[in-house]
C-alpha cells in the first residue's frame, strides 16, 4: 500500500517534503486520470481524482486531501463521512476557501447539526457550503465538467455520481464553412454547435447491484469506482444485497455490461486478508476483465 506524504496547494498541486502520511492511500494513473484513495468496509473510504480536483467520501482525510475544494458524499455511514469536520477545519486553518460538500439532501439537517456540535466542542468555525442532491440531478462544476446523480441501493439514502466531460462541437452541416461565415451565422443567432458529453468517472459508493443496473452510464464511464464488499463463495447473495452491498459474483455476472476502460473495486470486508481477496478474484476472473480490473488493496 502506498502512502502519499506530500502536502498540497489549494489548486491540487503538490509540494514535496511535508512528511505527513497520516492515512493510507493507493495511487495509480489510469488513462488520463490519477485515482488515489483507500476503501475498506466499516473502516474508511475516501477517493480523489487529482486532475479534476474532486473527491468522493471522507471516512478519513489524508493530509493533502484538504486541497480538494469539492467533495461528493455518497451516504452518511461513518466510514464514509467521519472526517468531514476535520477536512473543513483543516481548510480553515490553512486559510483556504470554504469547501463545497455535495451529499444526499436527506442528510443535510443531520450534517448541519453535527457540524454545529463540533463547532461547540472545538470552539472553531467550520465554514463550508452544504448542497443537498437528489437522484437524477445535474450540476455544472465548470464549463467542461458536469456531474449527474443516480439513486443507489443501500440501507440509508445514498447516491452515485457520474462525471462528464462536456465539449462543444461544430454541427456537421457547417463543417465546410469558413471562419468568417461561421462567425456571421453565430451573430444571427443560429446555433452552430452541438454538445458532446463523455462519461469519464463513475462512483457508486456502497450499493447493491441495483446501483449499477439502474444507471447504465456507470457502465460507460472511462473509470468506474465501485464496491466488492464480499467475496467468499459461501456468503448468501440475498442477504448481501438486502444490506446494500455487492459480491464478487455480481461483478462476474455483469462482465458483458462493463464497457469501462478501468473497473476499480474496493470496500472489501475486513474479514478477508489481501491474499484471500486476490485468490478468490483470480479464480473467478482469471483475465481480470481483460486486464481492466483494479483491486484497491
Amino acid at each position: 500500500m502506498n502512502h502519499n506524504p506530500n502536502t498540497v496547494t489549494d489548486d491540487g498541486g503538490s509540494l514535496e517534503g511535508s512528511g505527513l502520511g497520516n492515512a493510507p492511500t493507493r495511487i495509480e494513473k489510469l488513462g488520463n486520470y490519477t485515482v488515489d484513495g483507500y476503501s475498506r468496509a466499516a473502516v474508511q473510504s475516501y477517493w480523489r481524482i487529482h486532475e479534476l480536483k474532486i473527491g468522493f467520501d471522507l471516512g478519513a482525510q489524508p493530509w493533502d486531501y484538504m486541497a480538494i475544494p469539492k467533495i461528493f458524499i455518497s451516504h452518511t455511514h461513518l466510514d464514509h463521512i467521519a472526517a468531514l469536520p476535520i477536512y473543513i477545519a483543516r481548510r480553515r486553518m490553512m486559510k483556504m476557501e470554504p469547501p463545497i460538500v455535495y451529499l444526499p439532501e436527506e442528510a443535510i439537517p443531520a450534517v448541519e447539526g453535527m457540524l454545529k456540535m463540533f463547532t461547540r466542542l472545538d470552539r472553531g468555525r467550520l465554514p463550508c457550503q452544504l448542497i443537498g442532491l437528489a437522484s437524477n440531478q445535474e450540476l455544472e462544476l465548470s464549463r467542461e465538467l458536469v456531474v449527474t446523480t443516480s439513486a443507489t441501493k443501500h440501507t440509508i439514502p445514498s447516491l452515485g455520481f457520474v462525471v462528464w466531460d462536456r465539449r462543444k462541437k461544430l454541427k456537421p452541416e457547417f463543417s465546410n464553412l469558413s471562419g468568417p461565415e461561421i462567425r456571421d451565422l453565430k451573430l444571427t443567432g443560429v446555433e452552430i454547435t452541438t454538445e458532446l458529453r463523455t462519461p469519464i468517472i463513475a462512483y457508486t459508493g456502497d450499493t447493491s447491484p441495483a446501483g449499477l443496473d439502474n444507471c447504465p452510464d456507470m457502465y460507460r464511464a472511462e473509470i468506474l469506482i465501485t464496491e466488492m464488499t464480499f467475496l467468499a463463495p459461501n456468503h448468501r447473495k440475498e442477504k448481501i444485497h438486502k444490506h446494500g452491498h455487492m459480491h464478487l459474483d455480481d461483478i462476474v455476472a455483469r462482465r458483458k455490461d462493463f464497457q469501462n476502460k478501468y473497473i476499480v473495486c474496493g470496500h472489501f470486508s475486513v474479514r478477508y486478508s489481501d491474499a484471500q481477496i486476490r485468490r478468490w478474484v483470480k479464480k473467478a476472473i482469471p483475465d481480470e476483465l481483460d486486464g481492466r480490473l483494479r483491486l484497491w488493496l
